[in-house]
């Protein structure tokens, strides 16, 4: 069960969307490459591109008035990102920033994409709903950030993950959830630290919710329903 935000009703958004893919459009068309730390955009930036990820991965946040950093995704191959240019937004309210030492995006103009919206009905659905679908993830990524107390951002994030990248293991029945973050960015994602967050894995694996490696988590098949009782009783 992988219910990937890229894919709806079978359809590759990325396979659809890159210019590179299309006779009309490949000629001139390249990647652009970026390097750990570098800034695709910046908040208050003029937003007249949308862009993919072809490899590498990328932050994506903004700064309170304070000066703190709250970052509210992390991005990897194959997904898109600056899609609010569609919609006519026209300063960027977030930033970008590479994470990896080598990430390559495709780089689409909105003249581009509302071209290929308009050939191409299919993907223009799927675009549309995908950017419902951000809207809703980024709204519930803020509430969850709303939470003082770390556990409970951290089990949210949890079943957060299994929605997007969890199965079920026919044998065992366990939950098992395949992500492609590392420690470091779900702490930032929860907005803790590192050290915080270990200690918040390891109480949740001495207590059996959970076993949690590199990349790879696996729910226990008696403590789903224990896990979602725990975020009530936090949450009351």
């Amino acid at each position: 069960m992988n219910n990937s935000i890229w894919f709806f009703d079978n359809i590759n958004v990325f396979q659809i969307l890159c210019p590179h893919k299309f006779k009309e459009f490949k000629k001139g068309h390249s990647f652009n490459f970026f390097k750990k730390g570098d800034y695709i955009y910046f908040e208050d930036d003029i937003a007249n591109k949308v862009f993919l990820v072809n490899s590498g991965k990328i932050k994506i946040g903004y700064f309170t008035e304070d000066g703190e950093e709250v970052v509210t995704s992390i991005l990897s191959k194959g997904q898109i990102f600056g899609e609010r240019a569609i919609l006519g937004l026209q300063k960027r309210n977030e930033f970008s920033q590479a994470l990896d030492t080598e990430v390559s995006l495709c780089v689409v103009s909105l003249d581009m994409m509302y071209e290929l919206l308009r050939k191409n009905n299919e993907f223009s659905l799927s675009i549309y709903k995908f950017i419902g679908y951000r809207f809703k993830k980024l709204e519930r990524r803020l509430q969850i950030m709303l939470f003082k107390d770390a556990k409970t951002r951290l089990l949210e994030f949890l079943k957060e993950l299994e929605e997007d990248y969890g199965f079920v293991n026919a044998i065992s029945k366990e939950t098992v959830i395949k992500h492609p973050f590392t420690q470091k960015e779900i702490a930032s994602l929860i907005g803790t630290s590192r050290p915080t967050l270990n200690i918040l894995i390891n109480e949740l694996q001495e207590e059996g919710y959970l076993n949690f490696d590199r990349k790879e988590i696996i729910i226990k098949k008696h403590t789903i329903m224990q896990l979602q009782q725990l975020l009530l009783m936090i949450n009351c």
